[in-house]
């Protein structure tokens, strides 16, 4: 009986880790992936590195399956740093501004864009400025602003980098109401998207 318990329970320990490693999505009639990315909050460039299976991003069939690779850690370290823009604010007395999950699709994908094709810029190849990209992936905004970082080990390290800059600082201090950040491990790639609405 206690073999058998111990089983149980090693099952259970072991369970939760194996799925948060990764989840399978099949494909349903006139989805892309783009789609499924938003779906699952991630990066396209994510889901497309995580299903090499697909020569052909672009085309993708009914019954296909998806591997969704887990983010919940990259998720938890892009909220520390929201967290740590917003104690910034409040030591200044401002508002916080509200995380949006749509600004941070966004500033997820151009973090992963930086890596892709190993630009350190605001004005991607792809994408274009910030607010082209914000406007292309339908983020409504009366004014926006963007801080990149590329190398900073840690959020703590990142926000004391960007306070340290007269431009990032203002940024960050500015007046804004929401906020997307988004984070690639590989390379250390930080972007931080700041909108008014």
């Amino acid at each position: 009986m206690k073999k058998k318990l111990l089983i149980i329970l090693l099952f259970l320990l072991i369970n939760p880790i194996i799925s948060l490693a990764e989840t399978t999505y099949t494909v349903k009639e006139g989805d892309s992936l783009w789609e499924i990315a938003i779906q699952h909050q991630l990066a396209v460039t994510e889901i497309i590195e995580a299903n090499p299976q697909f020569d052909n991003p672009d085309l993708i069939y009914p019954n296909d399956k998806v591997r969704i690779p887990n983010s919940d850690a990259i998720k938890h370290t892009e909220h520390i740093v929201i967290q740590l823009t917003n104690q910034e604010r409040a030591r200044q007395g401002l508002p916080i501004l509200r995380p949006d999950l749509s600004l941070s699709q966004v500033a997820r994908e151009k973090s992963a864009d930086m890596l892709e094709h190993n630009y350190f810029s605001h004005t991607s190849p792809a994408y274009g400025t910030p607010f082209e990209m914000m406007d292309d992936f339908g983020v409504y905004y009366l004014r926006a602003a963007e801080n990149i970082a590329r190398g900073e080990q840690t959020p703590h390290d990142l926000i004391k980098t960007w306070m340290q800059s007269p431009e990032h600082r203002a940024n960050i201090l500015g007046d804004f109401t929401h906020i997307g950040v988004g984070y690639v491990e590989d390379g250390k790639y930080w972007t931080q998207m700041l909108i008014k609405r």
